[in-house]
């Protein structure tokens, strides 16, 4: 399991897990040597809006307050949480990176970070206002035109492959349909 830290003790007795591979199953687990109990690890979601002023096609970038990637410019994304949607995580992690007021599009980027075991997924979203109230992870929060997107201070490969998307599309007026993206 070279992707994830490894587990070293069981989440339900506290006893020692030992790494094989159970009974019916194909992938190495960490399995308690005390009571059998099987931990499975599996990739995180990461959620998160592309917003756009449409009134000229300028793009919401977020200029980070927090590791990683501290100062630099991202989508407003983060990990989704139990008990909501996608859609609903990727709403309240643009309104608490970007205080942004925005309507929900349909999904536009499923990326798949294999490396890091984590799925990105982003949704198209149209901003209502360009009045912003960054929150404590954000330094600013900031519109941009395609030529002005800081390309070499963007935190996430992910950003900017969802903006690369974005500005192909437009350019091309081939529709925004679902893209999925495999980074390694």
């Amino acid at each position: 399991m070279p992707l994830h830290s490894r587990f070293q003790h069981c989440s339900s007795c506290g006893a020692a897990v030992d790494y094989r591979i159970p009974a019916d199953d194909s992938r190495e687990r960490a399995v308690c040597t005390a009571c059998d109990t099987i931990h499975y690890q599996n990739p995180l979601n990461v959620v998160g809006t592309l917003p756009v002023w449409e009134a000229d096609g300028r793009v919401l970038l977020c200029r980070r307050a927090i590791e990683p990637r501290h100062g630099l410019w991202t989508l407003p994304a983060g990990f989704m949480e139990l008990g909501e949607t996608s859609a609903e995580g990727a709403l309240r992690e643009t309104h608490e990176e970007a205080g942004a007021d925005i309507e929900m599009g349909p999904l536009y980027t499923l990326l798949n970070v294999v490396r890091v075991g984590q799925i990105h997924l982003f949704y198209r979203a149209t901003l209502r206002s360009t009045t912003f109230n960054p929150g404590p992870e954000s330094l600013e929060a900031r519109l941009f035109a395609e030529h002005e997107i800081p390309w070499d201070e963007l935190a996430f490969r992910t950003t900017r492959e969802t903006l690369h998307s974005f500005f192909e599309d437009r350019r091309t007026g081939s529709g925004f349909a679902l893209r999925c993206i495999d980074i390694p």
